[in-house]
């Protein structure tokens, strides 16, 4: 895969990736996992995804983003984060150690989509978080969502939400600088079949377990995402909608190289989203495309503790993302 990274792009792709201040991952992370190499894995022989995700480490990954705002495509940088963590029933946060009884705890994937873009002189920075359950508790069969929380900032103010999923029904918290938008507290129903598209991002990935067969449609009631509902002013209330696969693979050509991908599909009434899934194990989200022109296809990605990399010297692992750092004023002389 290394190899057809390299030649994906060629020159004049490299070139104008350069001009538009993207980096482009070449390295082991993408054409290998950052463990050992697993090699290609059908939805019934793909290796243990425990031994792959409970490893101590987080899958990040970059992306160059078109993002529509105020009636004008921008681009922009996104970044996809899935790690495990213990999470707690009651708390409704990620468990520190002998803080909780075991009984309050289980394993979730938290997936983490933060999004950068410039809209003239100010810039937006967004970031939607998806708790779901990788293993039943409190009710909840694997795969359901646990939590999901939502921020918005830029120059005119900041809106955050977190939705959580309560007495058989939804609870929506919101704090939002709009008129008629303010400090809100809302109950929505939770049906047993419903899913939202945010939680979709850990489930056509095989966690907790594949979602759907090659060729495979199902009709569920769909919740639309909280980005585009805070951003665009849209209602949050479920709608009729059809989640499918493709019943074959097909090629796709990215910045970060050329991949075999499922294709996904996620389609209401009121959206429309295409997601192209690694067909090969561990499944990442290649490429996306959305309401409006909204896209973002892959740059890097690695595995990692970046948690730990915090210090002066380790934004140069951006790099392996595919993403440059962050752009600051020369410091005084």
């Amino acid at each position: 895969m290394k190899s057809a990274i390299r030649s994906g792009l060629g020159a004049t792709g490299l070139a104008v990736l350069a001009g538009l201040g993207f980096a482009v991952g070449l390295g082991g992370a993408i054409g290998t996992p950052a463990t050992e190499d697993r090699g290609s894995a059908s939805d019934t022989e793909r290796p243990d995804w425990k031994t792959h995700w409970y490893d101590g480490r987080a899958e990040v990954s970059g992306y160059r983003l078109t993002q529509p705002r105020y009636g004008t495509k921008r681009t922009g940088k996104a970044v996809l984060i899935f790690v495990t963590e213990r999470f707690s029933e009651s708390a409704r946060v990620k468990a520190d150690s002998g803080r909780h009884p075991p009984e309050d705890l289980f394993s979730v994937v938290k997936v983490g989509v933060v999004k950068d873009f410039q809209t003239g002189i100010y810039d937006y920075h967004l970031m939607t978080t998806a708790f779901v359950g990788l293993e039943p508790h409190g009710g909840r069969p694997a795969g359901a969502l646990a939590k999901l929380t939502f921020s918005a900032q830029e120059w005119c103010g900041l809106t955050f939400e977190e939705w959580l999923p309560r007495e058989g029904g939804l609870l929506r918290r919101a704090f939002s600088y709009f008129d008629g938008e303010g400090d809100r507290t809302l109950q929505l129903p939770l049906p047993a079949n419903g899913w939202s598209v945010d939680q979709l991002l850990a489930r056509i990935r095989g966690l907790p377990g594949p979602l759907l067969a090659p060729g495979q449609s199902v009709e569920r009631p769909l919740l639309v995402r909280a980005e585009r509902a805070v951003l665009f002013h849209r209602p949050v209330a479920w709608g009729p909608g059809r989640v499918s696969r493709s019943a074959e693979t097909v090629s796709v050509e990215v910045p970060a190289g050329t991949f075999e991908v499922d294709v996904y599909r996620v389609e209401s009434e009121r959206f429309s989203y295409r997601f192209d899934v690694e067909h090969a194990f561990p499944h990442r989200i290649v490429r996306w495309t959305g309401p409006d022109g909204e896209q973002a296809e892959l740059l890097g990605s690695e595995r990692l503790r970046y948690w730990q990399l915090s210090g002066e010297g380790d934004a140069s692992r951006l790099k392996g993302l595919g993403l440059p750092p962050q752009s600051l004023p020369p410091a005084a002389r």
